[in-house]
């Protein structure tokens, strides 16, 4: 199954990515060619090169960071209360519609 997934870049044009369930935020926005999306460290929540700002309105279904990852956006230059690392949000039917936006230090 998939779903679609709205990632807003830095000049706020959206790219609308059909994402198939099971896969990460992080493969599915690379799959996409989406900028910003980079996953240096192959989706391991070592790198924080997949850093994005869920939508609040999306931030109870995308769930809450764990310890390894939100050490890891502690070193982001740009972290916010809605940040994560979209190698660590699995893309699900319930998250048809998802709104990220991608930081600028990315692009």
């Amino acid at each position: 199954m998939k779903v679609e997934v709205h990632f807003r870049l830095p000049d706020n044009s959206v790219r609308k990515v059909e994402a198939t369930c099971g896969l990460s935020l992080m493969e599915a926005g690379k799959q996409a060619g989406v900028p910003g999306i980079i996953g240096d460290c192959g989706g391991g929540a070592m790198c924080a090169t997949c850093h994005v700002y869920v939508d609040l309105d999306w931030q109870d279904r995308a769930g809450e960071p764990e310890a390894t990852e939100s050490l890891m956006l502690q070193l982001t230059e740009e972290q916010r209360d809605n940040s994560r690392l979209s190698c660590q949000i699995t893309v699900e039917e319930e998250l048809d519609g998802l709104v990220v936006e991608v930081p600028k230090e990315h692009i």
